[in-house]
């Protein structure tokens, strides 16, 4: 099964995850089954899909030198099979996120196949959909190229229904992937919403000037390739901060954050708590179960520190299986209790893995701010002492270093501390 899953990473996933994609992909083939059997075909409507591929393929190769972050990106694709869906019969809705993923994957960035099959297979079904809804309530699609209001109405709802489908298929795949997530961390946030909206205005857009007359398209593509190298930019300028595994900033992003934090603590004499936090026995995970298990495992603990941390709370990888956390305002008392949180959350987590469930413990050293250093090289030298002793106890705890004590008649002196 190893063997497999490194050949085929699809089945290194969850069963209820392989089950659904390949229910969405099998029902996205029966979609484009039927209507290929079913739907008339004119060389009209065979031009104008011509036409929105071509537009969608010249943003694609017009982002390609600037490229695409790993893991979830957006883009504004939309703005052309939108239209494909609005203008023409489903099958070319189905159709259309094929050829425009599969030039993604073979121009841009290569990634996963079974996430490029599903990302087609969600896309087109989404479209497919919003295609029948809205050429059962407008028959003759021309309309829409007259400005009267009803159609360009439905037209919007239409393209509201895409974007509400798509989104629900994904985050299905998502929550299904890692069932611990809450809902609303894979659902809309504030700029995804935002971003859904500037796709579905211009897909209505598109699909009205070419309607009207589909050299319009000419005038429609500059405005749509600049606002998605703009997308792609901050997009990319985010991915630069963050571990590509976890998703958590990267280590030379944290310092930058935690450097930041320190100074303003310093500043206004708050008190201000670090931990380092590293994954007990991690290599027997690789070694056992392969490293895309190792891999699970790691985006596990990232999410569970993510779910467990306030907002303003600065966590990150360090590199390997190590992570590091800055607690603003957190006095030794509220570290200590936040630490130990994390251990025994993350203690809980079973991650799939063939027909076992990995558990694994963590262990954690704490560090005070004017106590133990003070500045962010002094505490990770701190902390890191107090994980090398956590490790020596017996790893699963956590421990702070010691403090120097005044001499005094008693020969007692503090010591690591496990909580």
């Amino acid at each position: 099964m190893s063997t497999r899953a490194g050949r085929w990473p699809l089945l290194a996933q969850r069963r209820p995850l392989v089950a659904y994609l390949s229910g969405i992909v099998t029902l996205d083939l029966v979609a484009i089954g039927f209507f290929a059997t079913s739907a008339p075909y004119r060389w009209a409507d065979v031009l104008m899909f011509a036409a929105l591929m071509a537009c969608g393929a010249v943003c694609i190769e017009a982002t390609r030198r600037l490229g695409m972050p790993a893991g979830v990106s957006r883009d504004l694709l939309s703005a052309w099979w939108l239209p494909v869906a609005l203008l023409l019969p489903p099958i070319y809705a189905l159709m259309a996120p094929i050829l425009l993923q599969l030039l993604l994957q073979l121009r841009v960035r290569p990634t996963v196949l079974y996430r490029r099959v599903f990302s087609a297979a969600a896309i087109g079904l989404a479209g497919a959909t919003a295609s029948v809804v809205f050429h059962t309530l407008v028959p003759d699609v021309s309309v829409l190229a007259r400005g009267v209001g009803p159609p360009i109405m439905l037209a919007v709802g239409c393209a509201a229904l895409f974007a509400v489908l798509n989104t629900a298929l994904i985050v299905i795949a998502a929550h299904t992937a890692d069932p611990d997530t809450r809902w609303r961390d894979v659902l809309w946030d504030r700029e995804s919403a935002i971003l859904d909206i500037v796709e579905l205005c211009l897909g209505v857009f598109v699909a009205i000037a070419c309607g009207l007359n589909m050299a319009l398209l000419v005038l429609a593509l500059p405005p749509v390739v600049l606002l998605q190298r703009s997308l792609l930019h901050a997009q990319l300028q985010a991915a630069a901060r963050t571990d590509p595994k976890t998703g958590l900033l990267n280590a030379a992003a944290w310092q930058r954050e935690a450097d930041t934090e320190i100074v303003r603590a310093r500043r206004t004499g708050e008190t201000l708590a670090l931990l380092i936090i590293d994954i007990d026995h991690f290599k027997r995970v690789n070694d056992s179960y392969g490293h895309l298990v190792g891999d699970q495992v790691l985006i596990s603990v990232a999410a569970t520190l993510r779910c467990q941390l306030r907002d303003y709370d600065v966590v990150g990888r360090f590199g390997g299986e190590e992570f590091v956390v800055l607690l603003p305002r957190a006095d030794i008392s509220e570290a200590r209790r936040v630490a130990e949180r994390l251990r025994t959350r993350i203690g809980r987590m079973a991650v799939p893995a063939d027909d076992a469930l990995i558990t694994v413990t963590v262990s954690a050293g704490v560090a005070i701010m004017s106590i133990h250093g003070d500045d962010l090289i002094e505490l990770l030298a701190a902390a890191d002492l107090a994980l090398y002793r956590a490790k020596e106890l017996g790893r699963d705890r956590i421990c702070v270093p010691a403090v120097q004590a005044v001499p005094s008649p008693s020969p007692e002196s503090p010591d690591d501390a496990p909580a």
